[in-house]
């Protein structure tokens, strides 16, 4: 690395180290978490921009600056990701220690259920509507490359599921080993944490009844999980969103034309589905945006649902009003089968757009 490479690496890395510092700092005056969430976005953009136009997008030292500073941004996704399964279970175990009235549980489970399946199904509609009337489907993309090891990966799932039963699908959901499904090593690991913390959660409040104290303790190492992960939100805004800042090649971003366009339509139309659900139930749409834009924003900026987890729940639970059991409930089903846009949306898009080939 020649010295003016290292030069600019250390300047971007000092102010990147500055940022950070004023996050802390935000944090130890007592700001909120939504004012920290969005200066961190705001920092991270202006930051991304300066590297890209100091730097050079692509360059050795914008390159170099960046793999530092993934430290902070990639590190803090690979430990979401890390954490998706115990997140779900601790936001099951969570639904049930805090409920009060255990007859409710069916009620709402069901309720979740409904909720988020229809929607992913509405979803889907949106999707292919959207591909099938934009002129796309079955289009040449020969222009592209094809990763081998994701269409092995693809055709090996694929022979496993034709020759799949219903009833060998509903076993494979229970689960055998559940310290290798909280590692995710199986297609239905997900729903076999869930299970598995159901029957926690069933143990939680048996064990409630004969000793409080104790199940009280297990609820508060649950919450202090929970907290741990939220504390790390603004620093890793920041990391992320300078780095797709300091990296977009938005030539090639206008290049993507209907696709990207017609992914939003569809996106839209789904998210005035939802604020029409919203109004159906008297919750006032325009209100219930204002307390959930952080979370809605956290979600797209980091693109990870699992990473939302944490800070979905306590939207829902402090700033919607919703009772923990169901936000928990909520939060840890619409992660995993409930996702409007990566289960409903884009599938069927590809699936549209790919069939008539």
């Amino acid at each position: 690395m020649s010295f003016e490479v290292g030069a600019a690496v250390a300047v971007v890395l000092i102010v990147f180290a500055a940022l950070l510092a004023v996050l802390k700092f935000m944090k130890s005056k007592g700001l909120s978490f939504t004012v920290r969430v969005f200066s961190a976005l705001g920092m991270g953009i202006v930051l991304g921009v300066a590297i890209q136009l100091a730097l050079g997008r692509g360059s050795d030292a914008a390159k170099c600056a960046l793999d530092w500073m993934s430290l902070v941004g990639t590190g803090y996704i690979s430990l979401l990701k890390m954490l998706v399964m115990p997140l779900i279970f601790v936001a099951i175990v969570g639904a049930f220690t805090r409920t009060e009235a255990t007859e409710n549980l069916g009620k709402i489970g069901i309720s979740v259920l409904v909720v988020l399946l229809g929607t992913v199904a509405i979803a889907a509609v949106f999707g292919w509507a959207t591909i099938a009337f934009s002129g796309l489907a079955g289009a040449d993309f020969t222009q592209g490359t094809v990763d081998a090891s994701k269409m092995d990966a693809l055709q090996t799932r694929s022979d496993k599921v034709a020759g799949t039963t219903i009833p060998q699908t509903i076993l494979s959901f229970i689960p055998t080993n559940v310290f290798s499904d909280l590692a995710g090593t199986r297609s239905t690991s997900t729903i076999a944490v869930v299970i598995f913390s159901a029957l926690v959660g069933l143990a939680y409040l048996k064990l409630r009844n004969r000793d409080s104290d104790q199940a009280d303790f297990f609820r508060r190492i649950i919450m202090c999980i929970v907290k741990m992960v939220i504390g790390l939100t603004p620093y890793g805004v920041m990391a992320l969103i300078a780095n797709v800042m300091a990296t977009s090649d938005f030539a090639a971003i206008v290049d993507l034309g209907k696709f990207i366009i017609f992914s939003y339509v569809a996106i839209i139309a789904m998210f005035i589905v939802h604020l029409i659900i919203l109004a159906a139930n008297r919750v006032n749409p325009v209100t219930y945006l204002k307390k959930a834009f952080p979370v809605l924003s956290f979600a797209f900026v980091s693109r990870t649902s699992a990473g939302a987890l944490p800070m979905n729940i306590e939207t829902q639970s402090k700033a919607l009003g919703v009772d923990e059991a169901t936000a928990n409930f909520a939060a840890s089903f619409g992660m995993s089968i409930g996702q409007n846009g990566c289960a409903g949306i884009y599938p069927a898009m590809m699936a549209t757009l790919i069939a008539p080939t």
